[in-house]
């Protein structure tokens, strides 16, 4: 397009005039001066919002159960395959010969409460025992993805689902409540092992397992084991990362064959032994500590 002399003279003008003036804001336009407000810190956003949100998570979990699934014929055939350490076998008398069992754990194992640890990061708080408690007692955990299908089609097989948590055991009518409303399998109110009820023969040491994967070893061969940590599995003598990798060591070949390990990175075992399993410590202090305990090879 070709433009007079004329045109462009005027439009210069124009252009120089505007160039004097100051356009008023729009009579709408917000007239907030207050400073834009810091969102707190926490150690949890990221993990939580990768349980809530992510499809990788949702994929990794649904692996799990469906690999496992594809082993239960293998086991339920095989008389020898138990899931129990040697020393808790012992303790709990020989297996050959015993119906068939598999043993979850429930938090972040069978039951997704990443809600109410996005209400810990929303709300600036951390664990505590009363509000936990108020949780479990609202009845609100969703399945962890895969858990449903699996436990119902190893229910379907004839082999019974033992829940042993360390959720207290006078909060079994709530997690019973909150188990058969999400689709997972309770055979009986015998099936959910919480933490304090008290097992025969057996001294409970804090809030370990064992007893309780005595107790259902007792009466049954445990084909498979699911958890999100280590002590949902076996004890260790002591909580440092020297004995978790020791005991990773020696049961190495029973992950993804007799063990099987749900992701979590908002809570567990990992996270107090960076700092001796010392909660007095400030929360500042507690976080420098786990950062000293990242690698970083330079």
């Amino acid at each position: 397009m070709r433009t007079s002399l004329h045109t462009v003279a005027l439009l210069a003008t124009a252009l120089a005039l505007a160039g004097c003036h100051t356009l008023p804001a729009p009579a709408d336009a917000p007239q907030s001066t207050a400073p834009a407000q810091a969102v707190p810190a926490d150690d949890n956003l990221n993990a939580v919002l990768w349980l809530q949100r992510s499809m990788e998570y949702r994929a990794l979990s649904e692996t799990v159960f469906r690999a496992a699934a594809e082993r239960l014929d293998a086991a339920l055939a095989d008389p020898a395959w138990d899931a129990l350490v040697p020393t808790e076998r012992a303790a709990a008398g020989d297996a050959s010969k015993l119906p068939p069992a598999i043993i979850l754990d429930i938090d972040e194992t069978v039951l997704d409460n990443s809600a109410y640890q996005a209400r810990l990061v929303v709300d600036g708080q951390e664990f505590a025992d009363p509000a936990w408690e108020a949780w479990v007692e609202e009845r609100k955990a969703v399945p962890v993805p895969g858990a449903a299908a699996f436990t119902r089609a190893a229910a379907d097989k004839g082999i019974t689902v033992f829940y042993i948590s360390n959720r207290l055991a006078t909060q079994t009518d709530a997690t019973l409540d909150n188990l058969r409303s999400q689709g997972l399998p309770v055979k009986d109110g015998g099936v959910f092992l919480g933490l304090g009820m008290e097992v025969p023969g057996c001294e409970q040491k804090g809030s370990g397992k064992t007893c309780r994967r005595q107790l259902v070893g007792r009466g049954h061969r445990v084909l498979m084991q699911f958890g999100d940590q280590l002590g949902d599995f076996v004890q260790p003598s002591a909580n440092t990362p020297a004995k978790h990798d020791a005991l990773h060591a020696e049961y190495q070949t029973w992950f993804g064959e007799r063990w099987w390990v749900l992701p979590n990175p908002t809570y567990g075992a990992w996270e107090p032994a960076q700092f001796n399993g010392d909660w007095s410590l400030p929360r500042d202090e507690r976080r420098q500590r786990k950062r000293d305990a990242l690698r970083i090879d330079r």
